[in-house]
């Protein structure tokens, strides 16, 4: 394979697809518009599933590694009602490494490994059809050509136009974020309530989720159904009008629920967009998605996972397979539409039930998809 390929974005996906190709000894260019790793924070948590991102890591000769890095205990999960009665606590048995947890900071360090990545290139637009291939267009002036870009930039992707014209629609539901730090120290009460891993608790049309990272840093999802512009006077970075705001939606829930947005040290709004269910594109020579920018939906754990698969197996058919570059993508995106839509219907379904008028599905819910 000598072709040249680039992927934009150093998510979850883009990375997974660059290691695999990197193993097999095929170099691959890396843009990403955040100019060093660390320029923001990395985000919470993910749970790694079996035979999705799990697998993806094992293309990526990466799964001893994540498994060192990797909590079990983290896939401990909580649900109480907004009195604070405790109504499920599972937890995983001895050894289930079904989807353990890992932090996004230590599973992007751990993708990084040896790649170069092109730190702070911002791509404006990818334009297919070029006499020498596909042009990359970034902010400050860099121009590439490329056999093959891939499109690993998330929601809001500038690759996606280059195959699609269709972008994300909101939910009606928006998330507010916020952390606690060192809260087994500062927070003990709310470190006992959280457990190893995550607590719920659902009311009407709305929830509070808390979920442990290492080293004792708590990311809390306040969720809830609005309009778009709710919050359009409120200003995100006045922390006390917003966390006043979010203890009067959540007013009458027990007092130790409420804590964790009392104690909360920061928030982000983050409404919660998708892609249509059964999202694809007629095929582009040189162009291809993976990941959000494909299939953009609710995240309920099945997100990140299939991106980072994706980004595994169209990086492992291009190295290995003997058929062209083109109709090994064209493959790829016929399996990739059909698994995404799958998906797509239950993360959807998911979210109508979690954030529901009626609490009770969201409980109904969690007895159908977790183990006895």
């Amino acid at each position: 394979m000598s072709y040249r390929i680039a992927v934009v974005g150093s998510g979850p996906a883009g990375l997974s697809f660059a290691r695999v190709l990197h193993r097999h000894g095929h170099p691959v260019t890396v843009l990403e518009r955040d100019p060093a790793p660390d320029a923001r924070p990395p985000g919470g948590t993910l749970d790694l599933h079996e035979g999705l991102g799990q697998l993806a890591l094992d293309k990526a000769g990466l799964l001893a590694e994540f498994q060192t890095l990797s909590r079990p205990e983290g896939q401990a999960m909580r649900i109480l009602d907004t009195a604070g009665t405790v109504l499920r606590d599972w937890q995983p048995r001895p050894g289930d490494r079904a989807h353990p947890e890992i932090d996004r900071g230590q599973l992007r360090d751990l993708l990084l490994g040896p790649l170069d990545v092109q730190w702070g290139r911002d791509v404006t637009q990818v334009a297919p059809g070029a006499r020498d291939g596909v042009l990359v267009h970034c902010a400050d002036g860099w121009q590439g050509t490329f056999d093959l870009v891939v499109g690993a930039d998330g929601a809001w992707s500038r690759v996606r136009p280059a195959v699609s014209p269709v972008t994300p629609h909101y939910t009606g539901v928006t998330l507010v974020e916020t952390s606690l730090n060192d809260v087994d120290t500062r927070h003990p009460g709310l470190a006992r309530l959280i457990g190893d891993g995550s607590v719920a608790v659902y009311g009407v049309n709305r929830a509070l989720v808390a979920q442990r990272s290492s080293n004792g840093h708590i990311k809390v999802y306040a969720q809830f159904r609005a309009p778009l512009d709710r919050h359009a006077n409120l200003d995100p970075a006045d922390a006390e009008a917003v966390r006043s705001s979010l203890l009067a939606l959540f007013d009458g829930w027990a007092a130790p629920v409420l804590d964790l947005l009392r104690h909360g040290t920061a928030f982000a709004h983050r409404p919660l967009y998708v892609l249509p269910v059964s999202h694809t594109w007629a095929h582009v020579p040189g162009v291809t998605l993976l990941g959000d920018a494909a299939h953009l939906m609710p995240p309920l754990g099945a997100g990140a996972n299939l991106a980072m698969l994706e980004g595994a197996e169209l990086a492992e058919s291009l190295a290995t397979g003997s058929g062209g570059r083109d109709e090994a993508v064209r493959a790829f995106e016929e399996q990739m539409w059909a698994r995404a839509s799958r998906w797509a219907e239950i993360t959807m379904s998911g979210l109508e039930r979690l954030v529901s008028p009626d609490p009770a599905e969201a409980l109904a819910l969690f007895d159908q998809v977790q183990p006895s």
